[in-house]
């Protein structure tokens, strides 16, 4: 399906309008079906819908591993994923419980709940260099097709030791984060090998994302929120703000991040 629409506006330039083409993202409601029955619908970008689901899923405990799912299919045009799947059921009652209304933009819908979850506090001995980090921030920012033609998504991506870079975008924050995590298992790399740089703000639940997906270091060039650190602190999370220029600032678990004059060690 083509993402991108074609319309015509009236544009105001120095007081003066006049018509104009212009070019917008598709938002469309997708919906998820688990085991026959119907679980969610999101409004996102129709694409890249067995990624996102099973990135959401993952996100939510409902599975714990791509190992679990039987199979897996994207129908009518990129509007229906369905999938057959081991699951978790009390996370899959958790996620109709709870049904927190996240601050995401997008309205996002999560059944966990920050530090209420039942995960082993992370002890990634991943340590990388804070200047390598800045510089693949620097490229992605500067690599966002669908933002340079719209100005309207949020993006993600999962930066690897050995440079691989893996990238989603979408009208929310949140359902970038669960297509790249996604997208990592289809392309067999596992996202706690990695690092996930996202160009929203770090709200808790775009650290428990990360929280559950095992992610060791989360990067920003925007600000978390107290509740975002808190959560990064408790899981063991390093957490990257402001990530820009020569800067960053290092909320939580710095010592993953090398500064300039440590590189050698």
């Amino acid at each position: 399906m083509d993402v991108l629409k074609q319309i015509n506006i009236t544009r105001l330039e120095d007081g003066v309008k006049y018509p104009k083409e212009d070019i917008v993202i598709l938002e469309s409601r997708v919906s998820f079906y688990l085991n026959g029955e119907k679980i969610i619908s999101t409004m996102c970008i129709p694409q890249d819908g067995d990624a996102h689901m099973i990135g959401f899923l993952l996100s939510e405990g409902v599975i714990e591993g791509v190992g679990d799912i039987e199979h897996l299919e994207v129908l009518n045009r990129g509007l229906e994923v369905r999938m057959q799947a081991k699951i978790q059921e009390q996370n899959l009652k958790n996620l109709y419980k709870e049904k927190t209304l996240v601050s995401g933009c997008g309205g996002g819908i999560t059944g966990q709940a920050g530090n209420e979850m039942q995960v082993e506090f992370n002890t990634s001995a991943l340590c990388v260099s804070g200047r390598w980090v800045l510089e693949h921030v620097r490229k992605f920012y500067q690599e966002s097709e669908l933002y340079l033609q719209t100005g309207c998504v949020h993006k993600a991506m999962l930066l690897f030791s050995d440079d691989e870079t893996l990238f989603s975008e979408d009208i929310g924050r949140h359902n970038a984060i669960d297509k790249v995590c996604g997208r990592a298992w289809l392309n067999h790399k596992n996202p706690s090998e990695g690092i996930l740089v996202v160009s929203g703000r770090l709200s808790s639940e775009m650290v428990s994302k990360a929280v559950m997906h095992h992610i060791p270091i989360v990067v920003s060039r925007t600000a978390p929120t107290f509740l975002g650190v808190k959560t990064a602190q408790t899981h063991g999370i390093t957490l990257c703000g402001f990530a820009r220029g020569k800067n960053m600032n290092i909320y939580t678990h710095p010592s993953r991040i090398k500064s300039d004059d440590n590189l050698s060690s």
